[in-house]
Parts: C-alpha cells; sequence; structure tokens
C-alpha cells in the first residue's frame, strides 16, 4: 500500500494535520471552532482537536463556498440548515463553476483576440468586441440572478428580457450606458437637494423607466412594477449598495422617489 492509499484511509487528523490537508492555517481552524463553523469530532484529554473524515468533508464544502464568495456567516446557516443536501449543492456547486469557467474561457478569448488586433496579426471588429460584451453581462446576470429572477418575474419573462438584450443593437446598447451615466449623475444632485418630489428626482425617475425598456419585455413595465424595483433597491442589499455607492442615501431615495412617480 503507497503513502496515498494510507492517507486515504485515515479517519483521525490533528488540528495541524487537518491545516495541512486542507491548504489552511491552525489559526482558521481555531477560529471557525470558535464560530461553530467547523468543531472538531472530539477533544481529547490534553485539550487536542481531532478531526474524521466527517470533518474533512465539511472543510472542504466551506472551501467551496469560499471560492463562491460566500461569507462565513452565510456558509454555517447554509450547511447547519436541516434541509441542506450535500450532493445536491455540490451538483449546484459543480453547475456554477463551470459557468465561470466559460466566462473565463469567453474573456480569455477576447483578450487574446485584442492582443492579436493590436498587434496587427487579427482583427476585431466594433460589432465582435460589443457582442462580446453583451455576452459577458448575459453570463454574469445568470450567474448572479438567474434563479432568483425566475422565480420572482417568472421564467418567461426573464428570457425574454435576455433575448431581448441578445438583439440589442451597438446604438441602443450606447444609448443605455449614456442613460445610466446621466440617470446616476442626476440622481446625486436630487439627493443633495432632499426632495424625492423635486423636478431633478423625477426626471431621475422618467430615465429609469427609459432604462429598464432596453431590458424589460415588451408590454411588461407598469407603475406598480417600477414601485416594486424601487422597494427593491432598498430590501436587497446588492442594490442598495449599488445605488448609496453613487452617494450615500441614494437607494430610499430613489425608492421614495419612484413611490411618487408612480402615483402621478
Amino acid at each position: 500500500m503507497d503513502e496515498r492509499e494510507r492517507e486515504s484511509e485515515r479517519v483521525d487528523y490533528s488540528i495541524r494535520e487537518l491545516a495541512q490537508l486542507g491548504g489552511v492555517s491552525t489559526r482558521t481552524l481555531r477560529y471557525y471552532d470558535t464560530i461553530g463553523l467547523l468543531r472538531p469530532a472530539y477533544v481529547t484529554g490534553a485539550s487536542y482537536r481531532r478531526y474524521t473524515s466527517s470533518e474533512v468533508d465539511t472543510l472542504q464544502e466551506i472551501l467551496f463556498y469560499k471560492e463562491l464568495g460566500m461569507d462565513l456567516g452565510s456558509i454555517k446557516s447554509l450547511i447547519g440548515s436541516k434541509d441542506y443536501d450535500r450532493s445536491r449543492a455540490l451538483q449546484d456547486h459543480l453547475t456554477q463553476l463551470r459557468t465561470r469557467k466559460e466566462q473565463i474561457e469567453h474573456i480569455i478569448a477576447t483578450v487574446e483576440k485584442t492582443i492579436e488586433t493590436m498587434k496587427g496579426t487579427a482583427t476585431m471588429t466594433d460589432e465582435e468586441k460589443f457582442e462580446g460584451l453583451k455576452k459577458d453581462l448575459l453570463d454574469q446576470n445568470e450567474e448572479q440572478y438567474g434563479d432568483e429572477v425566475r422565480e420572482r418575474w417568472g421564467a418567461d419573462s426573464y428570457e425574454a428580457s435576455r433575448k431581448k438584450v441578445a438583439r440589442m443593437t451597438k446604438d441602443q446598447w450606447d444609448d443605455v450606458g449614456q442613460l445610466s451615466n446621466k440617470m446616476h449623475e442626476l440622481l446625486k444632485a436630487a439627493v443633495a437637494q432632499g426632495d424625492p418630489a423635486s423636478e431633478e428626482a423625477q426626471e431621475v425617475c422618467d430615465l429609469h423607466r427609459q432604462w429598464l425598456g432596453y431590458f424589460w419585455p415588451d408590454g411588461m413595465y407598469s407603475k406598480e412594477m417600477h414601485r416594486n424595483m424601487g422597494q427593491m433597491y432598498c430590501a436587497d442589499p446588492r442594490f442598495k449598495k449599488h445605488y448609496d455607492d453613487i452617494t450615500p442615501g441614494a437607494a430610499e431615495f430613489f425608492r421614495d422617489a419612484i413611490d411618487i412617480y408612480a402615483d402621478e
């Protein structure tokens, strides 16, 4: 039996051995123990932590989810849930990794062609650059929001939105960028004034309505849907951070402005 086979049969590790196995520090494992994320299987009379194959599997899961950008609190809630299915979770993790791999491979191909173009050994049209940007946007949205949007708005609406973006022309794409920049600058000025009913704040809402029109399926827009978006911008930490990064308090201000806009 070789060393690798003997290692695979081990079911008892010291904290130092597990740290070496997982490529982490013993300090990290002690911290995981402190917060209840990964506790040792048992502690000896000399207060030495001992870990079994079960803790090895748990450490592997923790490191997987950290690679996906999850914080330790979220990981603890996930793997500690009564409904947690490790097999399904690993399959979902594999799907996300494959999606990320496709995105990275696409970006690599685009960068390689750009370098070749700069060297004069290849050509790259503006349309090719533009199509790459659209694909990156669609892939990122799918990875970050796909399941969530399908559940909230319905699979048909989500797919219709993706098709609309995929058909977007370069001029339309440029219009979206200009709308977004104008909207953000005007929002910053409106927040400084402090009145969500002001002319500037309501113009931001109208620009936002136009911006949504580039992404939402035809006929989907309504004042109530717009209002729901404004509420989501405050309720969802990801969107709240996006708007508050423009200027502090922007998310709540924007929500209030959209409420007024939707009442008119």
